[in-house]
């Protein structure tokens, strides 16, 4: 008989860089719809991995924000669950096992490009709003033996750790909203950073971690992240993990079609609160332009 499908496990994990807004309510409530549709799990995740933004109000308010919008969640920083801690800031830990488990596989280089090499050196141009694809300056078939030798004794901290995209390889998958994906590694997505050089872990190494470690079998985000998806993918091979299905939303846009971000504070949840907004009236104004004044 075929196996039993794992119960389904989605997640939310906002970033505490500014107070979230529509966009960003919209796609967390898809994920909480289709949470309840298969009867499985909400995952809140504190993606707070970045010290020099992000504000523990911002946290606050994204739990209460987000709360008041109507969206119930099972695990979290606030509740606690089986997969805690729920922050990411006190999942160090974690990331530097994955980080040291890649390292021994040899598919992590150490990088000390600056960001004007990159951009002056990029093998393609950004296109797309995702990052330059890397021109392969630090990669270790351009470097003698004796310079690879001196690099494998680096510390973590203090450079750049990059992982080795395979080139020419091809990375498909069928998304859940946006329909089937792929891409060629080396010409649409290059090397990409797992370690900062400030010793903490890239966005896309915490993220494929914790998602594998916390069960998760369905991503539910936002379209502008679906180039993101390959090297997710490609971390979760190395790494002998389960990627689970991923469904990318639409991006909602303001009245001059740029899409939403946290810089519009006026569309944030806590602004149109204050305004006298209910939930119910901004779901409704999700497939139109949002009017003026609170109906």
């Amino acid at each position: 008989m075929p196996a039993t499908p794992p119960a389904y496990r989605g997640r939310i994990a906002p970033s505490p860089t500014g107070l979230l807004h529509l966009g960003h309510a919209r796609t967390f409530w898809t994920a909480f719809e289709r949470a309840q549709e298969a009867n499985g799990t909400l995952v809140f995740r504190n993606e707070d991995l970045d010290p020099a933004r992000c504000k523990a109000e911002f946290a606050a308010a994204a739990l209460e924000d987000l709360s008041w919008f109507g969206i119930r969640w099972q695990e979290g920083p606030d509740i606690g669950g089986p997969h805690a801690p729920y922050d990411q800031s006190d999942r160090r830990a974690i990331y530097e096992a994955a980080f040291e488990k890649l390292r021994a596989t040899g598919v992590v280089y150490p990088c000390t490009c600056s960001r004007k090499d990159i951009a002056e050196s990029a093998a393609a141009p950004h296109e797309t709003g995702d990052e330059p694809i890397y021109a392969g300056t630090c990669r270790p078939a351009k470097l003698s033996a004796e310079v690879n030798a001196r690099r494998a004794q680096l510390p973590r901290a203090g450079v750049a750790w990059r992982f080795a995209v395979p080139d020419e390889r091809r990375l498909e998958f069928d998304d859940g909203s946006a329909g089937p994906q792929a891409i060629v590694c080396g010409e649409h997505l290059g090397d990409f950073v797992v370690w900062r050089k400030d010793d903490w872990p890239s966005y896309q190494l915490a993220v494929a971690v914790d998602d594998a470690a916390m069960k998760i079998t369905e991503v539910v985000r936002g379209r502008d992240l679906l180039v993101s998806t390959f090297r997710q993918l490609l971390l979760f091979e190395a790494l002998g993990e389960t990627a689970p299905a991923f469904f990318h939303c639409p991006l909602v846009t303001d009245a001059d079609g740029t899409r939403l971000a946290k810089r519009h504070d006026a569309l944030s949840l806590r602004a149109l609160r204050a305004q006298g907004w209910k939930p119910e009236a901004l779901r409704a104004c999700w497939k139109g332009p949002l009017p003026e004044t609170a109906p």
